[in-house]
Formats: structure tokens, sequence, C-alpha cells
């Protein structure tokens, strides 16, 4: 599907890995060279589903990272849900989880890379030479996570010969915010030994300014009123009066601020051009303040400010190590190892009341309750790939290779009811009121192969294979220290070892493709794919119940933990048909790529919730299809104007009816044949207008005016269980650029019409002004659209 390229301002291609070229050579996406079918070939010649963002493009639109990647990449959706997460990715429909504002941090049903290693972390696109997005299941040569698709993330490698120093700043202001925002980086090649040693490092920093307003975060938790103005029979209550406010509250302004500091640095090390080796490592933290979220005007709080208690600062930092050698084998074949570690460490605090109060324990009888949570989580991956890629030329090219992966995860969290103890007289002085820890590892294995056949010049078959086993494992334990289960009394925060449970869970399968593409002239190429796809299974991250908490449960006591039967979830697989023309017409002024598709999805994961405690869990539970077509084209309207569109159309739905699939209020609800999935436009697509006026001497003035439309979403499967139409919204920028070889400088701007959006919905309406005894929830939150910023930008080269 879509092997077309969005050009960026000058149309300028995305190049080889691992040959950087001058981006100004060519404007015929034609001749770009890709590298996802594991073989280096022009996206002319390739008869797959590939597309590829250019460096330009990323560097003209201010692409900074996957969520503003969507925007011009056909079939992809990934919520704007503000820097305390990264973005869920959706290619093509495929997701069943209902949309949230916190985002993701792993897990998915795309694969993302950094070059050649697996991982998912949101790098910043820096010194990236392209980005690669490939559509549909790439199992046989991709595997884990691939369900959907896979983005790789291709950077700029070193270079043996030229010393280079790329500059780059962006300043600007931001509507709604007090703050100024800003963005640098800088990128260093250095070659040390010509033809043989070379270094290059890429570091920047992000800056970038807040708009949302946590306006009632309590002064003394425990003792200030959350809700001075308590609900009646006739009124949901009020956050009190001016002198209320001065007595409980105070206020930050612009918590979802991002700062980020993030650096990747590459060793060449080559013996000849048949025999290299690069070493990387690569860093990234980011902090932020707060939710990217409102309370959709619970309390009589505004579009952009949050009716929290508590700040909700996230820190996130990452760290990849990697060395991948390429050494050549005469001309049979090149081996391609790959090994690489990455760890990613993310500490959190969120607002628990309404958690808490949402369970319906009774605990707002204190008039002054609120909780927060302490959250640690900790990735660690270990990756190794190694193949053989043909070299030999003629009629037959080929990859075989092995694949092994291993992730660790492990969580802890500690829930506070700040007072609480001293009001209900339980003797916890420090209102712990439930602390959980939890350890899990998944290990995949997997060998694959892939053949094309030349049967002549125009037409060619591929087929491919790969053999998988993944084993997950799971041990974890959970206390309730106010009641005194599961721990020794106060000041003890250490779990009882016999409420720790483990278990495993494993499977094995086979994944094929099968492909044919025929050239009617260097001009048409039309191409058929048939590919299967999976995601591993694994362990639910919640804590298996004992025999104690069972008991308790049908006393109707407290109770969070998971029956045997919500431990694991099974793996689920997709089957991919599509049909695709790519086409340079009128002296290949018009170069278009259009791609129709049917994937269909079984043994579907999707979210659940624990009977105890209603802890969020993943099951297999349904089945489903996604189908649609995609369209990406480039119109060089007069040498001087061109025009760049995208557009998709995804029509995801369940094909089968799913008892009790969505969960609201602790009510299961049936979901049914025909019912839409969420997370992802029905209709999304952009628009991009480029206008360049050469001035002599490598000088140019270049206009860019860019549209970006996203169709309505569902924030559940069929709006089943109080899911909600998230509306569809249209966005609009513009940049004026003086361009020249050294230097270039320029303004922008970005939501020119400062257009105010959902972009997420967290939990349901059912939960929205809803009133526990006389306190109102504040669980419903909505994501919102980064506003308009203007600025300026330069960039510096040497």
């Amino acid at each position: 599907m879509c092997a077309t390229a969005l050009m960026g301002v000058t149309g300028a291609p995305a190049l080889a890995q691992d040959a950087p070229q001058d981006s100004s050579s060519s404007s015929d996406t034609n001749e770009i060279i890709v590298t996802g079918s594991r073989r280096t070939t022009t996206l002319q010649d390739a008869p797959m589903n590939i597309s590829a963002v250019s460096a330009a493009t990323i560097e003209s639109q201010r692409l900074d990272d996957i969520r503003s990647l969507a925007s011009f990449t056909p079939g992809v959706t990934v919520a704007d849900t503000g820097p305390a997460s990264t973005g869920g990715i959706i290619l093509r429909g495929i997701a069943s989880g209902d949309t949230s504002v916190f985002g993701a941090n792993s897990g998915n049903s795309v694969g993302v890379y950094l070059g050649e290693v697996p991982l998912y972390l949101d790098f910043k696109l820096i010194d990236v030479e392209r980005v690669e997005v490939l559509q549909g299941p790439q199992g046989t040569l991709y595997g884990l996570g691939t369900l959907a698709g896979a983005v790789r993330y291709i950077p700029n490698r070193p270079d043996t010969n030229n010393f280079t120093v790329d500059v780059h700043g962006r300043g600007y202001a931001q509507s709604h915010s007090d703050e100024f925002g800003g963005v640098g980086d800088v990128a260093v090649n250095v070659p040390i030994i010509k033809d043989h040693v070379a270094f290059r490092t890429s570091t920047g920093y992000y800056d970038n300014a807040g708009f949302i307003d946590y306006n009632y975060l309590l002064q003394r938790p425990g003792v200030s009123n959350p809700q001075p103005g308590r609900a009646t029979a006739t009124s949901t209550g009020s956050l009190g009066t001016t002198d209320d406010y001065a007595a409980n509250f105070r206020r930050r302004e612009d918590v979802n601020y991002e700062h980020t500091f993030t650096t990747r640095n590459q060793l060449l090390l080559e013996v000849n051009p048949a025999i290299k080796a690069y070493l990387t490592y690569a860093h990234q933290t980011t902090k932020t303040g707060g939710r990217q979220a409102n309370g959709s005007g619970v309390l009589g709080t505004g579009k952009y400010e949050a009716p929290f208690r508590y700040l909700e600062p996230v820190d996130r930092s990452a760290d990849l190590f990697s060395a991948e050698f390429n050494i050549g084998l005469g001309n049979i074949a090149q081996l391609v190892s790959t090994t690489a570690y990455t760890k990613q460490h993310i500490e959190s605090v969120d607002d628990n009341t309404d958690l808490l109060l949402d369970l319906d324990y009774g605990y707002e009888a204190f008039p002054a309750f609120s909780s927060y949570a302490n959250n640690e989580r900790r990735y660690k991956q270990f990756n190794q790939e190694v193949r053989l890629v043909s070299t030999h030329g003629g009629p037959v090219s080929w990859v075989v290779g092995g694949f092994y992966n291993r992730l660790k995860y492990a969580s802890d969290r500690l829930e506070y009811t700040p007072g609480f103890s001293n009001f209900a007289g339980l003797g916890r002085t420090d209102d712990l009121e439930y602390i959980s820890k939890l350890n899990s590892k998944t290990v995949e294995k997997a060998l694959y192969g892939e053949a094309s056949l030349h049967l002549t010049d125009q037409w060619q078959v591929t087929g491919g294979i790969r053999y998988f086993k993944y084993d997950a494992t799971v041990v974890g334990g959970s206390a309730l220290p106010l009641i005194g289960v599961g721990i020794g009394a106060y000041p003890s925060t250490t779990i009882n070892a016999n409420r720790f449970k483990p278990g495993s869970t494993g499977k094995d399968g086979i994944v094929w493709k099968a492909n044919t593409s025929y050239k009617f002239s260097d001009d048409l190429l039309a191409y058929f794919t048939y590919s299967t796809g999976y995601r591993v299974g694994g362990a639910n991250q919640v804590i298996a119940c004992t025999q104690a908490d069972l008991d308790r449960a049908a006393s109707g006591g407290q109770v969070l933990c998971a029956l045997p039967n919500e431990l694991f979830y099974g793996p689920d697989r997709t089957r991919n048909l599509e049909l695709g023309v790519r086409a340079s017409l009128f002296d290949k002024r018009l170069q278009l790529t259009v791609d129709g598709y049917r994937v269909k999805w079984s043994g579907v994961q999707v979210p659940s919730q624990t009977l105890n405690g209603a802890i969020g869990i993943t099951v297999n539970g349904a089945e489903a299809v996604s189908q649609g077509f995609d369209f990406q084209g480039t119109l060089k309207i007069t040498p001087k104007l061109s025009l760049i569109g995208t557009y998709s159309y995804v029509d995801a739905h369940l094909t089968r009816d799913a008892a009790g699939l969505v969960v609201s209020q602790g009510v299961r609800d049936d979901a049914f044949d025909g019912d839409r999935l969420p997370g992802s436009a029905k209709n999304s697509g952009s628009a991009q207008l480029i206008y360049t006026q050469p001035l002599g001497d490598g000088r140019k003035v270049q206009a860019t005016v860019a549209s970006v439309y996203r169709g309505n979403i569902y924030s559940r499967v069929g709006l089943r269980g109080n899911g909600e139409a998230i509306p569809h919204y249209t966005t609009q920028s513009a940049s004026l650029n003086y361009i020249t070889r050294q230097f270039e400088v320029g303004v922008f701007a970005d939501n020119i019409f400062d257009k105010y959006a959902v972009t997420a919905i967290s939990n349901d309406r059912s939960s929205y002004n809803q009133v526990r005894s006389d306190v109102v929830e504040r669980y419903y939150s909505r994501g919102v659209l980064t506003p308009r910023r203007v600025g300026v930008e330069f960039r510096l080269h040497y």
C-alpha cells in the first residue's frame, strides 16, 4: 500500500539509510530509496505497502514526533494527548480499546523501529533522514507487534568524508498560555579516519509551553475541602465562593508543559565498504506537570482548565544501546546482525480520588477526602536479530533470519488517602490505602525467510514465512494497608509473601505472505499482497486473587485482584488482502498511489475489567474487519507551485456479536456485528500547497500552506457503554521561509484559527457529574488539541 513519499517543501526525496544524498538533487519521488523490505530498492520498484515521510516534510511541517507525523500519513491515527505519554499509534483502524487522554507508553498493534532496532519509545525526529510507514501486517519480516504495520525511523548515518554542523532553532508564542515555547537542536558529523571511522551526534532540547491550568489544587490534602459547595437534591454543587477558594485551593498554570532532552550518538567503524559496524547510544528524558485534558466543564471549569485536586507530574527517561554489523559475504549475501538493549523508566503521580469514589466504598463520608497515587514503571528489552540478504543478483533474491526478544516489565503503585486513617480510626499514619508490585517477562523467538522471483523483467512474485514462539510469566502481589490486608502493621510497606502468585502462558504459530507485482511501464506499477500478522499475548498487569481475597469479596469487602482467567490473554492475528497502483503521469508532473485493502482480525485483544475491583485488563473476545483505501499524490501545477495531498477511508467494525464486550459503571454491555471500532477516523486527509520563488545564487523564498482534516472518532466500540463520537476537526498551518545554501530563516503559524477540538476521552459520560452522596466525581476527562502557535524558525548548515 501507498508506496510513495510525502514530499517536503522542495519535494525532496528520502534516501537510503546508509547513503545520504543532497535532498535538493531531485524532485522525482519514484527515485526514493527505501529499505522496508530489508533490501535496498527504489520506491518505484518496491511492490509493497510502504510510504515515506521525507526529512524535508518533517522540517517544513515541524513534525517533532509520531503524533504530528500522523497528520501527513494516510491511514494513521495518533491522538494529541500531550507530552505525558507516547501517543498510541493506530494503523488502518486496527484498535479495539477505548480512547484515553493518557495515551500509551508501550504495547500496541504497530511495531516501532529506530533503524533496525524494535522499540516503543517516542524519540524525537531530529537528524532523521526519513520515516517509513509499512501499512498492513508485516509478520514475516518484522514479526513482533506488527499486527497492523510498522513504523521505522531512519536516522542520518555518520559520514567518513565530510565534517558538517547543522543547527536548528524555533521560538513561538502560544494561545491560552502565559509562557513562550522553544526548540533547539544541533547535529555534528565528525570524520575521524577518512573512509574508516566517523562519529555523528544529534542533541536537542524541547521547551514546549503548556496551556492547561490546574486551578483547584488542594492546599492541605486531608484538611482542605475539595468541594466546598456540596451537591443537593436540586444541584450538583460547586467549588464554592471566593473565600472558600482562598481557604482550600491553589493554582498552577500551564502544567502540561514539555521539557525534553534528547541525544543520539553513532560511531561508524568501517574496514571497507563491505564490512562496517554502527554503534549507537540514544537517551531521552521528558518531564511534564500534568494532563493535556479538561473536565468537560464539570463544576463550572473551562476548556483549558482541569478540575483535578493534585498535580500529576510525569518523568520519563529512555536509553538505547545498539550494535549493528554489516558484513559482505562475497557476491552471495550480506550478513546483518543487530544487538540492542533498551530501557524505559517512568515515574508519575495521578489524582486517584475519583477512582476510589467510583468504586463506591463510601470514602466520601470523610469531608476532606482525596487520594493520589505514586506510580513507577520500568521496561527493559533485549533484542538480537541476524539475517542474510542476497546480493548475487539474478532473477531470485532472498532474505533469511532469526530473531530473539526479551521484554521485562516491573511496576509499583502506592495509593494514599490523606487524613482518612485518622478520620476512620484505622491507625495507619501514612494513609497508605493500596500497594501493588508486579513483574512480568515475555520472550519471543522467531525464524523467517522471504524470497522473490522475477519471472520477467516486468513481473515478480514474492513469498515469505515466519515461525514464532513466545512465553510470558508474571508474578505480583497487592495489599490494602488501611484495613490491614496482606501487609504488616504501620510502618511496614512490605507485601506479605503469601500475597504473591506466579503464572505463565505461551504459544507458537506461523504467519506468511504472498505478493506479486507487474510493471506495465517505468511509470506504472500494480501490486497485490496477501499477508498475515500477529501480536503476542501476555500477562495482564494485575495481581492474582488469593483465597483470602475471594472470601473477603464474598462478604462485600474491598478487593482488587484478578481471577485465574483474567491473568493472561492470547495472541491475535490479522489477514490482509490489498491491491495497489502507483503511477507517474504527464512527464511525472502527477505522481500518485491508490491502494485498497481488507484486513480480517481474529482473536481480538480487547480491554475489559476484573470482576474484583474493576481493574483494567486485556482479554480475547471479538472478530473484526478493517477495509478501505488510501491515496497519496503530488501534482506539480507549475514549475514553482506544487500540491501534495493524502486521503484515507477506513471502515473498521466488528463482524460478530460479542457478549459483555464493553464495561461501564461495572455493567457489561454487548457489542454487535457491524459496530464501528474506536480510536480511528473513518475519513481523514491533508493537503499542502507549496510555492517556491528562486532568487538566484542558490537562494529562494518558499511559502507553504497546509490543511489537515480528521474525521470523527468513536471513544468505544459501537458507542456501546456510554461511548461518544468525538467530533471531526480541521486545522491549518502556514510558513514563509528565506533559504540559502548555508542558512534558512522563516515565520510560521500552526492551528492558525486556534481551533478548539477534543482529541480523546477517558472514562465515559455516565461518570460526568455523577454524585456520590454529596460529592461530584471528576472522573470524566477530555483530551485537548494544542492551540495556535506563531513563531520564528531558523536553520544553519556548515
